[in-house]
């Protein structure tokens, strides 16, 4: 039994929904779904507790020891970065702003790190973790100064009044040239090469399966979806599924190795 975890945000239950349904043969393989928030998968992968999972890709950056970074079924991509966001426009960010973000092991939050670091000198911002769906409402009600939203939430934030601040993946993109890395498939080394090339394909042939099957895949993500508007599905699939989820290429590949280094380059500072 292969225990297998992803998460329940439209991108991810089309790309695993097929093969979650019984969809995809899989003769051989038996799957043990875990179905969490991606910052409980990152704690799972974390402690060992699943052989594939849905990881940030700053997670990944401390798994690299046990795990591999499968070549397929990632969120990685153009335009489609975390936003930072505000009910004032005009605020003034500074050490003492209360950023309210998702869980410590998300790219989101290393990406605010290094942004808060390079753009402010801010090297300990005030982060407040917390589920991703809870953030806009943390910064409408004032518990919040700042936002850093992801998901479903780009596409949402304004119907609560909030302001755009920053566009953490157009810094990425502008400092680096790269796609934005967020998110991917890890595999637990110990399984064998031969068996993780397996099932890097049956989630290829699985993601396939629900983009040719577009009506049958949007009933089993709204199942999970925290939006149900399936403009905002759909607008959340087209951003982060794309060629770079079939294949993360050479680009994707110097995304992550990028990512990771800046990572190690902190940590090494953070040390000295």
């Amino acid at each position: 039994m292969i225990s297998f975890g992803f998460s329940p945000c439209p991108n991810d239950t089309m790309i695993f929904g097929a093969l979650a349904c019984g969809k995809v043969s899989r003769p051989g393989f038996e799957f043990e779904f875990t179905i969490d928030d991606v910052e409980s998968l990152n704690n799972l992968a974390l402690a060992g507790s699943l052989h594939v999972s849905k990881v940030s890709c700053h997670a990944y950056c401390h798994l690299r020891e046990s795990y591999t970074f499968l070549n397929c079924g990632g969120a990685f991509g153009r335009g489609c970065g975390p936003l930072i966001v505000a009910r004032d426009k005009n605020l003034k960010i500074n050490e003492k702003t209360k950023i309210a973000a998702p869980g410590r092991y998300t790219t989101a939050a290393l990406l605010l790190s290094m942004y808060l670091d390079a753009e402010y000198g801010i090297e300990h911002p005030d982060i407040i973790h917390m589920p991703f769906n809870e953030i806009m409402s943390a910064v409408s009600d004032g518990r919040a100064d700042l936002g850093l939203i992801i998901h479903e939430s780009r596409f949402t934030y304004q119907r609560l009044g909030l302001s755009m601040i920053a566009d953490l993946g157009a810094w990425w993109e502008k400092e680096t040239g790269l796609p934005i890395p967020l998110g991917g498939i890890a595999a637990k080394k110990e399984l064998g090469s031969s068996t993780i090339q397996a099932i890097e394909e049956l989630i290829r042939k699985s993601l396939r399966y629900g983009l040719e099957n577009r009506a049958e895949a949007m009933r089993y993500i709204k199942l999970h979806a925290q939006e149900l508007d399936e403009d905002v599905i759909n607008s959340h699939i087209n951003l982060y599924v794309n060629d770079y989820t079939l294949d993360m290429g050479t680009d994707g590949a110097a995304a992550l190795y990028e990512l990771t280094r800046r990572f190690d380059n902190m940590r090494r500072e953070t040390e000295q």
